[in-house]
């Protein structure tokens, strides 16, 4: 993936900038989530912004890689892919193979997200068994090694702990050389951060976190500071790691009172009832105004791409405040690309 010292041609477009890119989960669409899904891709090009992306859970909502590869053969421009594809739910050859494919029939626009995965519901829901973070963790750093190999110029073959291949040999392969840009989900501090430093092109932050920690904007600081360590020892140049940010669910609309009416329709039962606990910070709902404050908060805080989530795909009126009224307001930091 990334080699030391170098910058994607992906990172060094938006390093110096505040960008923006959709990402969109229609489980609470409540008719033909499919088609809102892929009109939600075909509005975020015409919109201007610079990737859409969809989740990756398999067993309890539409599959991303059909959908993406629909959008693929239907939009021209915008760069697609998933925060984050799971490394437990589809062996590396796959998706290595899923990948290239994908990468080819866009002409070269996949950006390849990565995770460990955390919803040990929908392991089980899948056959799997859901071990610790630990061995998640060291199973993503085989599922990258595979996933190159499978690139390679001569058949891979690998054994593992946790993945095994002979002679493994994807081809075509992507598009973009060397490799499709690699995004790595997480802000473990010890493992994950360090792996984003030695193998990826972006980071992926969240300001919730389901291990119960800190969930504010000094604690995405600090989580930079700490990928900005691991850079530093590997001597890599930090800027060469593009450092984006997922947001849970956004709702926009344009006065107090609409957002109000937004998340009585969306939450019925309230939103504290459904997002407690760690997941107090998931829904990011207020108007343009307040989004943008929210944005360039995090911003200073040295973040420079936002993939924004809505939760309803026929949410027009979000997407369309997001890049209307809420991206053309957010300003690079005096600090950014240093």
């Amino acid at each position: 993936m990334s080699q030391h010292g170098s910058v994607s041609s992906w990172v060094e477009a938006h390093c110096n900038r505040v960008s923006f890119a959709l990402q969109v989960f229609p489980n609470d669409t409540k008719s033909d989530p499919a088609r809102h899904l892929l009109a939600a891709g075909r509005l975020a090009e015409a919109l201007g912004f610079d990737a859409f992306f969809m989740g990756d859970h398999p067993a309890w909502g539409l599959e991303g890689w059909l959908h993406l590869a629909a959008l693929a053969v239907t939009t021209t421009r915008i760069r697609l892919g998933s925060i984050v594809n799971c490394v437990y739910y589809r062996h590396p050859v796959l998706t290595a193979r899923l990948a290239a494919d994908l990468d080819n029939l866009s002409e070269g626009r996949l950006i390849l997200g990565l995770g460990i995965g955390w919803d040990a519901n929908e392991f089980a829901n899948l056959g799997l068994p859901f071990p610790p973070a630990r061995e998640r963790q060291e199973a993503l750093e085989e599922a990258i090694t595979v996933i190159q190999g499978a690139w390679g110029e001569e058949p891979f073959t690998y054994t593992g702990r946790y993945f095994q291949t002979q002679g493994a040999h994807v081809t075509p392969p992507p598009l973009q050389r060397p490799t499709p840009p690699l995004l790595i989900a997480g802000g473990g501090e010890q493992v994950t951060l360090r792996q984003v430093a030695q193998y990826a092109d972006a980071c992926n932050l969240v300001s919730f976190d389901l291990a119960g920690g800190t969930d504010t904007v000094e604690g995405i600081r600090h989580k930079l500071g700490v990928l900005k360590q691991h850079c530093d020892a590997l001597d890599r140049p930090f800027d060469s790691v593009l450092r984006t940010h997922m947001t849970g669910w956004l709702i926009l609309a344009e006065n107090k009172a609409e957002v109000q009416a937004k998340l009585k329709r969306y939450f019925p039962e309230g939103l504290e009832q459904r997002y407690a606990g760690p997941w107090r910070s998931f829904v990011v709902a207020g108007t343009p105004e307040e989004a943008v404050a929210y944005y360039q908060e995090l911003v200073e805080a040295g973040l420079q791409y936002f993939v924004v989530e809505t939760l309803d795909a026929a949410d027009e009126e979000t997407i369309r405040l997001l890049a209307e009224q809420v991206v053309p307001q957010v300003r690079p930091s005096r600090s950014m690309g240093s």
